[in-house]
């Protein structure tokens, strides 16, 4: 069953007990706007609600880029991420729902996921890398941050080490690496890659739904408070990108020129 009709930046299909949301917007490697954001919701909530669902897949359409996180072009075009239904910029709330939906969210790293799309993989249940996929982290170069889940929970994953090596140096990793770290549960050839995902899928089809449910959520426990880190790293996000600083990095992308944050270090 395909219901792509109800979306224009995402698809979403049912394949035997797996959702596969991906989202298709290969020409921007796959970067969310506001309206892609909503629509991820969407799909999750509909995914939460289907009771022939058992687990989820994320991925990207294409083989480069799983997601390189906001539309920086966007920004720089706009100011903003784009008109949405909620008149919101909800990628905090979709952050939260990965979490919270009470079935298995897999990703399936088809190429880059940096930025809010590495924050994407590593919010997911479990990560299948294809041989080719990168990972990092770029706010810093751009003006912008996730100083939420993006960056307190991706020290649970990887420890404190890695995760500020990460934010601070804004480098890519290859997916071997991203696999020695712990970041992602194993790597893939990239022909391979979504039939791994949904044969991963169809195993935990296998299992007590009610038993995941509950597994789920007590993982989630331990780090459930940062939410209440998440909400407030968004809220300054919110203020930061339309600083001259968080504009500066939002121009320099779209110019592709470095960034002359120089002028902004403080005492």
């Amino acid at each position: 069953m395909n219901a792509d009709s109800l979306y224009e930046d995402i698809t979403y299909e049912i394949d035997a007990a797996a959702a596969v949301i991906t989202i298709n917007r290969p020409e921007r490697y796959n970067a969310f706007r506001g309206k892609t954001v909503e629509e991820l919701i969407k799909a999750f909530r509909a995914a939460w609600a289907d009771t022939r669902v058992s687990a989820i897949i994320l991925t990207g359409a294409g083989d480069k880029a799983f997601c390189t996180g906001g539309d920086v072009k966007q920004r720089a075009e706009t100011g903003d991420y784009g008109p949405t239904e909620s008149g919101m910029f909800e990628i905090g709330y979709l952050h939260k729902l990965i979490r919270d939906v009470p079935k298995p969210v897999i990703a399936a790293v088809n190429g880059i996921a940096v930025g809010g799309g590495h924050v994407l993989h590593v919010l997911c249940d479990l990560s299948i890398a294809a041989e080719h996929a990168t990972f990092g982290q770029a706010g810093p170069r751009v003006g912008s941050f996730d100083a939420g889940f993006g960056s307190a929970y991706l020290a649970r994953v990887v420890g404190e080490k890695r995760a500020r090596e990460m934010w601070f140096l804004c480098r890519r990793y290859d997916a071997a690496t991203a696999e020695r770290w712990g970041l992602v549960n194993y790597v893939v050839p990239a022909e391979k890659l979504m039939t791994e995902a949904k044969a991963v899928a169809a195993e935990i089809a296998e299992k007590s739904p009610t038993a995941l449910r509950f597994l789920k959520h007590s993982f989630n426990a331990d780090t459930d408070h940062q939410a209440g880190l998440s909400n407030l790293a968004m809220s300054a996000l919110e203020i930061f990108v339309h600083t001259d600083e968080g504009m500066e990095g939002a121009r320099a992308f779209a110019e592709k020129r470095p960034a002359e944050f120089g002028r902004y270090v403080t005492a």
